[in-house]
């Protein structure tokens, strides 16, 4: 691809969103890709990509074989699960990761989204050597940089007045859901469909694919989500007649959000949807809680709540509060909401929370120096602007070979849907065909992360990429020239 270098500049705003998107076009444009037939790549050039695997990256399947003899599935993480099997990376650096055999690979997983510095930033890396060689990871005593990340994250997040910090993103969510049903005596959780909240039993509902509903429950009794609704996005009406019905059945004690979208911003909302929600739960005396595991610390320093100047009562941190480094989780919110947290052995009205590694100096340290680079770097406004680049980029290719692939972006938060895997609309008569086309869509979307990566570019299942601080355009326009190539490879159909 033809390189379109210019000057990297700093948003005006403050935030990595330049401009932020129309959602009707975007929709309308994935309804499109759903409709047609899947658009392979060609089976022969689908062939040399699977090669360079079995040829190029010996050792990492060597590992991943014996690694199926321990562990269930072969690997611990979720996002390792690549086709036609998990590559080992040991070398992370920047906007590069490498695997074991020396293999190079432009990074846009960025660890599934917290490392937007760029992967093992010295300066938080330095920081960490010196407290480990002080104090090691973990005490389970009290230490300054509890303090220290507390008081920061309270300065930049309008809502925060109070911090807790745990161990996941998950752990946060189960404390918050706690607190809303003490703090106002009622009972039901609204979920917004297709959002990932962590995988805690509650929250294991309507996940990935709104309508899902019980589909990923499993080993979950039904009683679980007795108290947990969803809601499709950008239906604000759907969800003021949910919170009306339950004024009969124990009233919703909060409503959940990721304010993006749900699943990382890959169902997109429309500008105003979050304020809209605010005043619903103000109307309905429901607490409002911003799921910013993603968000906060990428979308800008005051997270998306700041670029949509919406207050939420209670915020869900993770990823980016740790830079990378274990342990990265947290509830934040309004102080009369957060001192209903027991610490210790406390009794009266307070929800259990705990963890022995929940804000162990280590996480403290790399969270606290990670947050003050991003705010001394303009991290966020420069991600975004590389992430504006990069879809910009994707659109122009997606154009020339006239694919009907969708490319959208919220700063550095970036999608690329190429089989629309989570955008079959789910109705309960035709289930079986309908689950059997979803798998159809996910294989294909495998077939497209394998590509990348066989070109490498490392991406989240094929469908999503983060950019960092890392990303100059000479990356950027690296990376086009590589999608350029798997594109240019499809066997067009419909």
């Amino acid at each position: 691809m033809e390189s379109t270098t210019i000057e990297k500049k700093t948003t005006t705003n403050g935030f990595a969103i330049s401009q932020y998107h129309d959602v009707k076009p975007i929709y309308k444009k994935l309804d499109k890709l759903v409709s047609l037939p899947l658009q392979h790549i060609q089976p022969d050039k689908l062939a040399k990509y699977l090669d360079y695997y079995h040829h190029q990256c010996k050792q990492s399947k060597k590992i991943y074989e014996e690694a199926t003899k321990y562990i269930p599935g072969g690997v611990q993480h979720n996002l390792a699960f690549n086709y036609p099997f998990p590559l080992a990376f040991n070398k992370a650096e920047g906007a590069y990761l490498y695997d074991v055999d020396g293999n190079k690979y432009i990074d846009f997983l960025q660890a599934g989204g917290p490392t937007i510095l760029g992967s093992n930033y010295p300066k938080v890396r330095e920081k960490c050597f010196e407290l480990l060689n002080e104090c090691g990871p973990s005490t389970g005593l009290l230490h300054e940089y509890e303090l220290k990340i507390a008081k920061l994250i309270s300065e930049n997040i309008p809502s925060v007045e109070q911090f807790r910090m745990l161990g996941s993103g998950t752990e946060g969510v189960l404390g918050a859901i706690r607190l809303a049903r003490i703090k106002t005596g009622k009972s039901k959780i609204i979920k917004i469909g297709g959002a990932y909240h962590g995988w805690s039993d509650q929250m294991v509902y309507d996940l990935r694919i709104p309508g899902t509903k019980f589909f990923d429950a499993k080993g979950i009794p039904f009683m679980m989500h007795w108290h947990t609704q969803a809601v499709p996005p950008n239906d604000i009406e759907a969800l003021e007649n949910t919170m009306k019905w339950n004024r009969l059945r124990g009233g919703t004690a909060a409503v959940i959000v990721e304010p993006m979208g749900p699943e990382s911003g890959t169902y997109p909302v429309y500008q105003q949807y979050c304020a809209d929600i605010r005043a619903l739960c103000d109307k309905y005396e429901a607490l409002l809680i911003f799921d910013e595991v993603v968000t906060a610390f990428r979308i800008g320093v005051s997270g998306a709540q700041g670029y949509f100047n919406v207050k939420p009562d209670l915020t869900i941190f993770g990823k980016i509060i740790a830079g990378g480094y274990p342990g990265a989780g947290g509830i934040g919110g309004r102080a009369d909401l957060m001192d209903g947290l027991a610490a210790g052995l406390q009794g009266g009205k307070k929800v259990k929370v705990g963890g022995t590694l929940a804000a162990n100096p280590l996480s403290c340290c790399a969270g606290y120096y990670t947050i003050k680079e991003i705010i001394e770097t303009q991290a966020c406004e420069k991600a975004g602007l590389a992430g504006d680049r990069l879809t910009r980029g994707l659109n122009q290719l997606i154009d020339k070979y006239e694919l009907p692939f969708v490319a959208y972006n919220q700063g550095s938060i970036c999608h690329l849907e190429t089989a629309g895997t989570l955008f079959e609309k789910i109705e309960l008569l035709k289930i079986t065909s309908i689950l059997k086309r979803i798998n159809e869509r996910k294989k294909l979307m495998e077939e497209y992360g394998a590509a990348y990566m066989a070109e490498g570019i490392v991406t989240l299942a094929g469908s999503r990429l983060y950019t960092s601080l890392a990303d100059t355009d000479e990356v950027i326009d690296d990376a086009l020239e590589r999608f350029e190539r798997v594109f240019k490879n499809v066997e067009k159909r419909g």
